[in-house]
């Protein structure tokens, strides 16, 4: 049958039917930005399809639609993806206004660098530079207008893109759609799309629309649409069982039955689908079509089926064994039997909403220089049916042909390269191609491509030894300094999993994941692997070295009592070795049990360190051993020692590229906040941490423990247990102790506020075991001063003194000025009673411990408590101090401490009228009713809110009401109107 009026000649589109609920929701999303949609189905399932639709309305609206896509075969070039799609935008660039931060994409877009501001100086790690670019791409997308970036196929996503998407996702332009498409079954096993969890930010709009087979229904209309009254039911039903639903299968069908003109032969054409050979499926119908073409026609389709990504003419034609003018015969056959299909023009600047089923050529490729079209197969299924179809000898042939060829361009396409050397057959010659290829993509950035290479070598069954050891150790250095310690994990593993491993490599491989798992992930079993590779790296000493100066780092588990003893056994494996790298690591650790130890010899040590040293090995011991002091500082007490070495830190951490260890410092610089007194903000700052590294275990630890702490100074009981039990639950997995036992302190004090006091001994109890077992009594946790109120308010007295008495012995010989200040408030709790004197005494010494600290917060509760001491003796002195705890409190924004602090100053007279009553607020909050909409906003109970705000239940129920009365709402719609406590 002929292509009538409507239908479709070979090659054109069809009618776009059956998916008109998911064009919707696609197209909904993206008309409320920002958004981000993802496309799921199978290979011909209709995802292009449905993506170029919406890519027509939206265009028709004035979006600008910017589409790249992921290919199996890529060249490496960092970010191509988007880089490709952000290249077509060029012209929507305007002329002025463009923001600096764009100016970071010219490298990557020399076509568009006069259209763009300056490059930044560069980055100096790898960390910076990819957020560097992630704010380079935000800038240029929000310039161009109403944008929307279309990625397809990320089921073949390099690493860094995949990493790129996922921090655009998380912090899209206000006119920004990012939509992309995917096969989840073509998705690395246990990966999500994005490479991590995804959950749209709050205001961003989206949608993950999953592709199901058309209906019977469907193909009718599809049929209909193509042939008109000879879409009979019988045929209808014949389309549908061999495509089972699948739109691109039933396509092919109708073109095939298009070609065989069979007008007026409907019963024949529904026969002839019904008793095929083939009865499901697209294999028949390629079949059938590569059945018409000649010899040379043939010879052009078998080169692009071996070649598998878009080619030019020339290409084609020298893979074919063809003369120019045979290829362009053979090409132009291929072309009009829909075969082959081209697939545009390398600029792609036009700006055009995507063609279906567009692919451009991978990155890197130069095929067919000099001619503007790129040709491919029209889906990914009909060039697997094309390279089955070419008999086994004449495939290895044109592997061969396509090697020579591809090494004749510039620069040569080295992926391609290994690839078709492996598929011919020479394994010899594949693996230094596959080497060179994997070499090239570390050398552009482009490890995801590398790391897929590397997996290729391993998956191969004779390598020997020495290639499999360096092969497997190469992709290592690749997790480990992967942006996503999971991930990178799980590779890892994969490489344990092999047999066929060298022991010492096993051994290096197993110290990897072990320092994987305790550094990012937080999960002290990896110190399990680390004992491991102990013995695997028998015949490497250095490296068994390194394996023990790690184990020296536990302090959980009994460990804490070996760290000397695991550090001088691996001083004494280095005694005659050379390596000044490993020996500057041990080094490095003997300064951080110093300073966990809170010996003072630690200060002159660490300033002996090198901090110029060019050997760049050295210099990162030099990053780690500044870093780890730093943050035990903040524990130690000494916050302006540790402030000036965690800046240090950050910048030898650029210098020495360790993306990691800068985050760690700004996570302890985040915490000197916290304790400083720095609150405002500090929400915001833990965020913009997330963001950035939204898989580091720590970063989350810590924020909820400062913000347990700052939830329980407002008064927000709910929302500090929430922070304090996920930080415990860090805890019991972390190495290190304090993490725990913050936690637990944090738990305990929220419930002696609710007064719960035997809770909260019964909290705090097994983390007094768990510091006493560390021996880390110079640490200041808050442990002493929770522990001993609650044990002194359940009756424990007896157990409160000891406890005392024993962090007293042990901070003897121990230079840490946050546990003596705290040993000293729970001495003056202890004597309180008894002696309040001494309690006076204790308690002034605590305090002023802590503003020489600089602890605000600290400083104000020793001062509160010192009121309490002296309210019955020194009223005068009593109000002096409360009078000062509270200024400090109100400050800090601390309202339950406040609000604590009430009663005593009433009872001292110091009461004061407020200067308008609650009359003079009107319909406006008072700032008491701002603190109970707060805590409402929470879902704080009213008891809740009196235990909080220390009001009686009466005066709760009055307060409550006003706030509902003024804000016109109810405790379950009140989040609506009213924001909460934005500091």
């Amino acid at each position: 049958m002929a292509a009538g009026p409507g239908r479709p000649a070979p090659g054109r589109s069809f009618e776009f039917v059956g998916r008109q609920r998911e064009l919707g929701l696609l197209l909904a999303a993206v008309r409320h930005p920002p958004a981000v949609v993802l496309v799921e189905g199978e290979a011909g399932i209709g995802k292009s399809r449905l993506v170029h639709e919406a890519a027509l309305a939206l265009t028709a609206e004035g979006h600008r639609v910017l589409t790249g896509h992921c290919h199996p075969l890529r060249e490496p070039f960092p970010y191509g993806p988007v880089m490709d799609a952000l290249r077509k935008g060029g012209r929507w660039l305007p002329a002025e206004g463009v923001p600096p931060t764009a100016g970071a994409l010219a490298p990557l877009l020399p076509d568009l660098a006069d259209r763009l501001p300056s490059p930044p100086p560069r980055a100096r790690d790898a960390q910076a530079e990819r957020y560097q670019l992630v704010h380079g791409v935000r800038a240029f997308l929000s310039a161009i207008g109403p944008a929307v970036l279309v990625v397809e196929d990320l089921h073949w996503v390099d690493e860094a893109t995949r990493e790129l998407l996922l921090l655009l996702a998380r912090d899209l332009p206000e006119r920004l759609g990012l939509v992309g498409t995917y096969r989840a079954e073509d998705l690395p096993p246990r990966t999500p799309v994005l490479g991590a969890a995804y959950r749209r930010p709050p205001g961003t709009s989206g949608a993950v629309i999953r592709l199901a087979p058309l209906s019977e229904a469907a193909i009718g209309e599809l049929a209909a649409a193509a042939l008109g009254g000879q879409a009979t039911p019988d045929l209808t039903a014949a389309l549908y069982q061999r495509s089972e639903g699948l739109p691109l299968v039933a396509e092919e069908d109708l073109i095939t039955l298009a070609e065989q003109s069979l007008h007026g032969r409907a019963a024949e054409a529904a026969a002839h689908l019904a008793h095929a050979e083939v009865p499901r499926g697209l294999r028949e119908a390629v079949t059938e079509r590569l059945a018409t073409l000649s010899e040379t026609g043939a010879a052009v389709v078998d080169a692009a089926a071996v070649l598998a990504v878009p080619a030019g003419e020339e290409l084609l034609a020298a893979v074919a064994g063809l003369d120019a003018e045979r290829g362009a015969q053979g090409l132009t056959e291929a072309l009009q039997a829909a075969v082959l299909r081209e697939t545009g023009h390398r600029d792609g600047a036009r700006g055009e909403a995507p063609q279906r089923e567009d692919v451009p050529p991978p990155h890197g490729v130069r095929h067919g220089a000099g001619h503007g079209g790129q040709y491919v197969f029209r889906h990914v299924l009909a060039q697997q049916v094309a390279y089955r179809h070419v008999p086994g000898p004449q495939r290895a042939r044109l592997h061969r042909q396509a090697v020579e060829a591809l090494r004749a361009l510039t620069p040569p396409p080295l992926v391609q390269i290994a690839h078709h050397t492996l598929a011919a057959g020479d394994r010899e010659a594949w693996l230094p191609r596959v080497e060179e290829a994997a070499e090239q993509s570390i050398a552009l950035g482009d490890t995801g491509t590398a790391a897929a290479l590397l997996h290729q070598v391993l998956e191969q069954p004779h390598l020997s030894a020495d290639d499999r050891s360096r092969t497997a150790l190469a992709l290592g250095r690749i997790a480990v300094n992967g942006p996503d310690h999971l991930a990178n994990a799980a590779v890892l593993r994969s490489i344990l999993a092999d047999p066929r491993l060298p022991t010492a490599t096993c051994g290096e491989i197993r110290m990897d994941l072990g320092l994987l798992m305790v550094n990012h992930g937080g999960d002290r079993s990896g110190y399990e692997e680390i004992a491991r590779s102990i013995g695997e790296l028998e015949s490497k000493p250095e490296k068994a070295a390194r394996a023990m100066i790690a184990m020296a780092m536990n302090e959980r588990d009994e460990a804490a009592a070996h760290s000397r003893a695991w550090l001088e056994r691996a001083e004494q494996t280095l005694a005659a070795s050379p390596d000044q790298a490993v020996r500057a690591a041990a080094r490095a650790t003997r300064l951080t049990l110093l300073a966990r130890d809170g010996d003072p010899a630690v200060w002159a040590e660490l300033d002996r360190l090198p901090r110029q040293s060019e050997d760049t090995d050295l210099l990162r011991q030099t990053t780690r051993a500044v870093y780890n002091v730093g943050e035990l500082a903040i524990e130690l007490g000494h916050d302006q020692r540790a402030a000036e070495l965690l800046a240090e830190s950050r910048e030898l951490a650029r210098r020495a590229d360790i993306p990691y260890l800068e985050c760690y410092s700004r996570i302890a610089l985040l915490r000197l906040d916290g304790v400083a007194g720095r609150w405002e903000g500090i929400e915001r700052g833990f965020a913009e941490l997330a963001d950035q590294y939204p898989d580091m275990a720590m970063a989350g630890t810590e924020q909820s423990l400062t913000l347990g702490r700052l939830a329980t100074a407002r008064g927000r009981t709910a929302e500090a247990l929430r922070h304090y039990r996920a930080a415990a639950e860090y805890g019991e997995r972390e190495s290190q102790v304090t993490s725990a036992v913050r936690a637990a302190v944090g738990l305990a004090a929220v419930r002696l506020a609710e007064g719960a006091p035997e809770d909260a001994w019964a909290t705090v109890t097994p983390a007094v075991r768990l510091l006493a077992r560390a021996g880390a009594w110079a640490r200041a946790t808050g442990l002493l001063p929770v522990a001993v109120a609650a044990g002194l308010a359940c009756g424990q007295e007896a157990a409160a003194t000891a406890l005392v008495e024993q962090a007293g012995e042990g901070l003897r010989g121990r230079d840490g000025p946050g546990a003596r200040a705290e040993l000293h408030l729970a001495h003056g709790l202890i004597q309180a009673q008894a002696q309040p004197a001494l309690a006076v005494e204790h308690l002034t010494t605590a305090r002023d411990i802590w503003r020489a600290v600089g602890r605000p917060y600290e400083a104000a509760r020793a001062a509160e408590l010192l009121a309490r001491a002296l309210a019955a003796t020194e009223r005068d002195r009593a109000a002096a101090h409360l009078t000062d705890a509270v200024d400090s409190f109100t400050r800090l924004g601390a309202t339950a401490d406040t609000a604590r602090c009430g009663p005593l100053l009433r009872e001292l007279g110091l009461t004061r009228p407020a200067a308008r009553g609650r009359q003079g607020y009107g319909s406006r909050l008072s700032p008491r009713e701002r603190q109970v909409a707060d805590l409402l906003v929470e879902g704080a109970t009213n008891q809740a809110i009196a235990q909080a705000l220390f009001l009686s239940p009466r005066t709760v129920e009055q307060h409550v009401a006003h706030v509902l009365k003024k804000l016109d709402t109810t405790r379950k719609t009140i989040s609506d109107v009213h924001p909460g406590d934005s500091t």
